[in-house]
């Protein structure tokens, strides 16, 4: 049988937008291309082109990078539940199910599981699964839907121990993907341009950030505050100029703006033993000792305004002895924008769900 009518020619949509501006400047050519809505609603077509086909093998090779950096660390791959009982992270952002007759949501992250795992002495554990935030965020950096790449792991003696893994761990991707992948990389490269990343370890405390932002001219910026978009962008370039890295990772952040898991820092309340850790400029992964007292853990749930009562089946696992422990969370979505410097995350989700989108 014959197919159907294309919406649109493949060679359109692997345009390059060198290639729209040359010929309109060159010939006065105005060549067609193919919105992104037009794109999504068809995406098994667009999916074709040379650049996608590319994407989501790199897509594949983050995910076996992670795993392969995570193995050679002793970590175990572990598979949690996706329905659960209460909002895992905290706050209004959870798609709220009918589960039997019983109130239910899907899991925000695999956080609370990951740690029960700790308690239950499994040392080093990690995840690749769906995640699910209800945030009516339309942007170029959030999705309803993504796949986390989550790890937890005991601390011996201090949460920087978690820290160092991280930076090994995307050491380890950054050289893989370059390595490995320079037909896929190119592929990308040929339609969406950009800069190879610039990476070594750099640490800043969350201070240490805000001193750099005040010194650049953003006096008024909140030094107990979470950093915006605009901050983060400001900040990313500060720290490529000054240490010459796209990536670093910021740590010690405010309490106020962290999940009531969140171990505070023993020499100020005000602060915690948490981190985040930055690729050009951008968010992409939150991570941090963990409160291991069951007390404190439910007195910092109140706090946070997280019902006590759909999560003590967590609380109670910390009744029992827990290590001191922490991890962190990462978009695989995320990871392939930000290193392949794509525009908008929907480039690197194949089906991507957001506010606006349920299908196909």
């Amino acid at each position: 049988s014959r197919a159907a009518a294309l919406p649109f020619e493949l060679v359109d949509a692997a345009r390059s937008d060198a290639e729209v501006a040359a010929a309109a400047a060159e010939k006065g050519e105005v060549l067609s291309t193919v919105s992104q809505d037009v794109r999504l609603d068809n995406r098994a077509l667009d999916l074709r082109t040379p650049a996608n086909q590319a994407i989501f093998k790199l897509q594949s090779a983050v995910c076996q990078l992670f795993r392969e950096a995570l193995l050679a660390q002793d970590f175990q791959e572990i598979h949690t539940p996706k329905l659960i009982a209460g909002a895992s992270e905290g706050g209004a952002a959870v798609f709220r199910v009918d589960y039997m007759g019983r109130p239910g949501c899907l899991a925000q992250s695999p956080q609370l599981y990951k740690q029960m795992a700790i308690c239950a002495d499994f040392d080093r554990v990690f995840e690749i699964g769906p995640v699910f935030r209800a945030e009516n965020s339309y942007t170029h950096r959030h999705l309803c839907e993504f796949t986390g790449l989550d790890f937890e792991m005991a601390i011996y003696e201090h949460y920087f121990e978690v820290m160092d893994v991280i930076e090994h761990l995307f050491m380890h991707m950054f050289s893989g993907l370059a390595s490995r992948h320079a037909a896929e990389l190119g592929a990308v490269q040929a339609q969406y341009p950009f800069e190879p990343i610039t990476a070594k370890p750099v640490r800043l405390t969350f201070a240490e950030g805000i001193k750099l932002l005040q010194d650049d001219g953003l006096t008024d910026v909140d030094p107990l505050g979470d950093l915006n978009t605009e901050l983060e962008r400001r900040l990313g370039k500060i720290v490529k100029d000054k240490h010459g890295t796209d990536f670093y990772i910021l740590h010690r952040y405010p309490m106020v703006v962290r999940p009531f898991y969140t171990m505070p820092c023993p020499d100020d309340p005000a602060y915690s033993n948490s981190f985040d850790v930055f690729i050009r400029g951008e968010e992409i992964i939150s991570g941090a000792q963990r409160v291991h007292d069951p007390e404190l853990l439910t007195a910092r749930a109140t706090a946070c305004g997280v019902p006590v009562e759909t999560i003590q089946a967590y609380i109670d696992s910390f009744k029992l002895g827990a290590a001191p422990h922490g991890g962190c969370g990462v978009g695989m979505e995320r990871v392939v924008m930000l290193y392949c410097g794509l525009n908008n995350i929907r480039k690197a989700s194949m089906f991507p769900r957001d506010p606006k989108r349920l299908e196909p």
